[in-house]
């Protein structure tokens, strides 16, 4: 599957896909979004200093790099598992330019995620661990042991399997008590599957761009 490098609005790169004519983050600002959907909304709102953090979409590792620092910066321990059948090339990461946006200390970082082997634990920092999956979603099999799920998939007009009531009751499942989800879509039929699940659904502002957001708690 072809995918081409864009500049969104805020500086921040992200991928196109023409053959699915999607983007992997808003085209009004990578960064921006995903600090506002699964940082402000979602770390921040939870306020604990000891998460596990449940990602749909490792993509170009651009909320795990958010997640990390922000984790650093509050010293709070996150261990992060996130799922990506189809990673980006090396080629790709190298045109990502996420890193040169903060600090020449963080750039490593940032590759450091990507280079990161794939079905194991990696301490990327003290305050940070990593488990990728190279998988689809439909391996996600937990049971109560996050506190927060990201959930980045493509949209449900591109995807629509992902967004089906038997997909997302895997990472309901997976969530512990009072457990949050966090997303870009509200869409009704989205909606009203988080609901059958038994997700309690709060619409949220969204980003630039978008007029809203969803944080769903079980």
């Amino acid at each position: 599957m072809d995918r081409e490098i864009i500049t969104t609005e805020d500086g921040s790169t992200t991928l196109y896909i023409p053959e699915l004519n999607e983007h992997y983050h808003s085209i009004h600002g990578a960064i921006q979004e995903s600090i506002h959907i699964f940082i402000k909304a979602g770390i921040e709102y939870y306020g604990q200093k000891n998460i596990r953090v449940l990602e749909a979409g490792f993509g170009t590792g651009l909320n795990a790099f958010l997640t990390l620092l922000e984790a650093r910066d509050n010293e709070r321990k996150v261990v992060f598992h996130t799922f990506e059948k189809y990673p980006l090339t090396p080629q790709e990461v190298e045109q990502i330019n996420y890193s040169d946006l903060f600090t020449p200390e963080d750039a490593p970082l940032f590759q450091q995620l990507h280079d990161a082997p794939w079905e194991e634990d990696v301490v990327i920092t003290p305050y940070f661990t990593l488990h990728k999956h190279r998988a689809d979603f439909e391996e996600v099999n937990f049971h109560k042991y996050f506190d927060m799920v990201f959930f980045d998939a493509f949209a449900p007009d591109v995807q629509p399997r992902l967004w089906t009531e038997s997909m997302l009751s895997k990472f309901y499942k997976a969530l512990k008590p009072e457990g949050i989800l966090t997303t870009y879509c509200v869409k009704g039929t989205v909606k009203q599957a988080l609901r059958n699940i038994g997700f309690n659904l709060k619409r949220l502002p969204g980003p630039p761009g978008k007029r809203e957001m969803l944080r769903a708690v079980k």
